[in-house]
């Protein structure tokens, strides 16, 4: 008879407001917010305490707004290096309950426990030792979903925050998950949620008994996908390896203002194009697929991608194809963010040669570039573009997500 699995998804709740609070005994039980610096146009929330919360902040609400719902919360500057290095440590003491302990983002991390129960206990004993150890050692609340399948913990871990533990079995799946609004099963956003509500799907429950060969007519696999997790049924492994292959390199600025003339968004993407390439040169990548988004004043969003003929590493050519999308596809509004994503990634191990061999010269100009600015910093060497006024890239060198490290 198969083991039945034991999975667990700890949630760190309000990961940089709580760093922050751990950190800085005067802030706790205060109302605090991390953000970018509202002066410029960072001021988006990017944690907010639970204090804060009750006052209605959210994450992604611009700061002015923040305030207004919040007046004495605190705000509080991010410090991006700090929060990757606590990250680090939490999934450590993970990885002293399980050798399967997969990352899912900077606060959350699932760990297959099936097999250690001898050990630590079965799920809910093992889940409040993990409790225990985290807050311990750093000073940080968190809640945890058990489950016999990552959808099943993740779904717990959503049901009772802060500092919840909730265990979640198949059994419960009829009673606890479908009266729940669709959006709130694990893998539906906001696109989908609208278009299952268009064709009358509305619960969970609602999903879990619509015929799986309508879904996938309408969606193709991921339609049996969602049927399958309506369900609770999820057989999807806990990888610790699951972050070494990367199906994507991207880069995002938030523009210092609008953004109106296209010669400042060529800058950009100029400089976007070149960090993008250099995190695929330094993973040892080149990709075919460039996608372009733009983001609105107004905060709607134009995402459009384009093919290139062959792979590529090289800064100038990922420019090229992102300026193809901008010149088709920009609608002359003015631009609040804009982004570059390389995908259809490959190893840049192998190299198709041109006759004249510009490609390699390209690529030993490329390395000498990226040697310097290790050696150096990144604003050691920079394009000639990058002088003027319309460049972000020499006021976001040395920080993390556009934030101080």
């Amino acid at each position: 008879m198969e083991r039945k699995r034991i999975v667990l998804l700890a949630d760190m709740n309000a990961f940089y407001a709580s760093v922050e609070q751990a950190l800085n005994p005067s802030l706790r039980n205060r109302p605090i917010i991390v953000c970018g610096d509202p002066s410029r146009r960072h001021g988006i929330v990017l944690a907010a305490s639970y204090e804060a919360k009750e006052y209605g902040v959210e994450t992604g609400m611009a700061v002015f707004e923040a305030k207004r719902l919040c007046p004495p919360a605190e705000l509080v500057p991010p410090r991006m290096g700090t929060y990757l290095r606590i990250s680090a440590h939490i999934v450590d003491i993970l990885s002293q309950f399980s050798p399967l302990v997969e990352p899912f983002s900077v606060d959350e991390a699932f760990v297959e426990l099936t097999g250690c129960e001898k050990l630590f206990g079965e799920g809910i004993e093992a889940a409040r030792r993990i409790k225990e150890r985290i807050l311990r050692e750093t000073g940080i609340r968190c809640s945890i979903g058990v489950g016999p399948n990552k959808l099943l913990a993740k779904m717990a871990a959503e049901m009772e925050k802060p500092n919840g533990l909730t265990l979640l079995t198949e059994e419960d799946v009829p009673k606890r998950l479908w009266p729940l609004p669709v959006i709130r099963l694990f893998g539906v956003g906001p696109r989908i949620s609208q278009h299952l509500k268009r064709m009358g799907i509305r619960t969970i429950g609602d999903l879990a008994h619509t015929d799986p060969a309508l879904l996938q007519r309408r969606f193709g696999i991921i339609g049996r996908v969602l049927h399958l997790s309506a369900w609770g049924i999820d057989s999807s492994p806990v990888d610790p390896r699951s972050l070494d292959q990367n199906r994507s390199i991207g880069h995002q600025f938030t523009l210092p203002r609008d953004y109106t003339e296209e010669s400042d968004l060529r800058t950009v993407l100029r400089e976007l194009a070149e960090e993008v390439a250099g995190r695929a040169r330094g993973g040892g990548y080149r990709g075919r697929t460039v996608s372009l988004t733009l983001r609105n004043f107004d905060f709607g969003s134009i995402h459009r991608s384009l093919t290139l003929p062959e792979p590529t590493n090289i800064g100038r050519r990922i420019f090229e194809g992102a300026e193809v999308l901008l010149r088709h596809y920009w609608d002359h509004r003015p631009i609040r963010a804009i982004g570059i994503t390389l995908s259809n990634l490959s190893s840049d191990r192998v190299m198709q040669l041109d006759l004249f061999g510009k490609r390699e010269r390209e690529q030993r100009l490329a390395k000498a570039i990226d040697t310097i600015r290790d050696r150096f910093g990144p604003t050691s060497i920079l394009l000639a573009r990058s002088l003027t006024g319309a460049s972000v890239f020499a006021d976001r060198a040395g920080k993390i997500g556009g934030h101080r490290i």
